[in-house]
């Protein structure tokens, strides 16, 4: 998250009608590509283990008891598995990506790109990295496989970006608008712009079976509960800390909890998405702000910028195991898991830097300097058949 006096929206990128035998689609700005067809590459699972009344479209649920079943160490998908190994990383006050090359720790590129770039987001096809312009009120391609950028999209207020299961839909997070804007994922065309009685909508990730997500609302100290496909917000709750921040959302991998921090609170909430019911609450350290799953969703990643370190949670056993303390300091914000799951890449909000962790040993790899500001980083390309958006949610 920018300071305050920093305006912020979410961006609508180009993702792909996701119909049940799921024709080829074209990321947004690139050429057609040959039928990627998720439903014939994944078998859904046995009828007895099927999730009912999933979201029309959206592509079988692998596994009932672990939305992140797609995404093991080196699962790419035949879409991506010719695509070099890049991080990139929007730099917020440079208006520039820096494009690090993750085997060497070097720098290879910086791109000009739009006012105040917030996130680097997939596509929900996985073809196209849309920057968030937030000022810029736009979002730049770029193709994955080359590393070019392509002509910005006009897209207002473009904080962060997701992607509705099915990928008919991009939603952008407008936050100094107060909307939620749900765009056509082909054209960028509006399709409906549901107004937000709270302030600052941020963060958010979907239910197991894609009917609803949940947002948060940093500046008001709110969640909202939105249904996907009626596209309406249905439910509301202030959260019970005074001044309370709320940032990343993730879901749990049985789908029963969502976790969101709060860099405020300092620590996560833990929800009921079903119930939307009063959550509970978990310190993990100061300025709790990035939430990012290993690969064998056995524990999640949590990055507590105001205290340079990373908490450690265990599903199983709900509860935190570690915590590793940045080397000198720093201020761990977004990022991403590595493809093999060995490697925590977290970008440094107001140090101009970039981190390396081990995922194994909690030990810094690389401390890499980037431009002013460096904020939603993305690791890509990474395992799962397709992207719900943000620096990486995938299925």
């Amino acid at each position: 998250m920018p300071p305050t006096s920093i305006a912020r929206a979410l961006t609508a990128g180009a993702a792909c009608l996701a119909l049940t035998a799921l024709s080829a689609c074209t990321g947004g700005g690139s050429k057609n590509h040959a039928d990627e067809s998720l439903a014939s590459k994944e078998p859904a699972p046995p009828a007895q283990q099927q999730v009912a009344d999933v979201l029309p479209g959206m592509p079988p649920v692998l596994d009932p008891t672990d939305v992140y079943a797609a995404d093991r160490p080196g699962k790419l998908s035949p879409v991506v598995k010719d695509f070099p190994s890049r991080v990139y990383v929007p730099n917020t006050i440079s208006n520039t990506v820096t494009v690090i090359d993750p085997e060497t720790y070097k720098v290879i590129e910086t791109i000009p790109v739009g006012h105040q770039p917030q996130h680097v987001v997939p596509s929900w096809d996985l073809k196209t990295l849309w920057v968030n312009n937030d000022l810029g009120n736009s979002l730049t391609p770029i193709d994955p496989r080359t590393g070019k950028a392509g002509k910005p999209v006009d897209v207002h207020d473009p904080y962060n970006l997701y992607f509705t299961p099915d990928g008919k839909y991009a939603v952008v997070m407008a936050s100094k608008d107060h909307q939620l804007v749900f765009r056509d994922a082909h054209t960028m065309k509006t399709v409906k712009a549901v107004p937000v009685a709270c302030a600052g909508v941020n963060h958010a990730d979907f239910s197991l079976d894609g009917r609803y997500f949940i947002v948060s609302c940093e500046f008001s100290a709110e969640l909202l509960k939105v249904d996907t496909a009626k596209m309406e917000v249905v439910g509301q709750q202030k959260l019970d800390f005074r001044g309370a921040m709320p940032q990343d959302v993730k879901v749990s991998p049985d789908g029963k909890k969502f976790y969101i921090a709060d860099m405020v609170a300092n620590g996560m909430w833990i929800l009921n998405g079903d119930t939307f019911g009063k959550p509970g609450f978990l310190p993990t350290g100061k300025g709790a702000h990035g939430l990012y799953v290993s690969r064998v969703s056995r524990e999640m990643y949590i990055s507590n910028r105001g205290e340079g370190t990373i908490s450690v949670f265990d599903f199983a056993q709900g509860k935190l195991t570690k915590k590793w303390r940045l080397p000198h300091g720093g201020s761990p914000d977004m990022g991403g898991v590595s493809t093999d799951g060995k490697v925590l890449w977290l970008s440094g909000r107001y140090n101009s830097e970039v981190y390396a962790i081990d995922t194994r040993t909690g030990a810094q790899l690389a401390r890499i300097k980037v431009g002013s500001g460096p904020h939603g980083l993305a690791v890509y390309p990474q395992p799962g058949r397709y992207s719900l958006g943000h620096t990486g949610i995938f299925r």
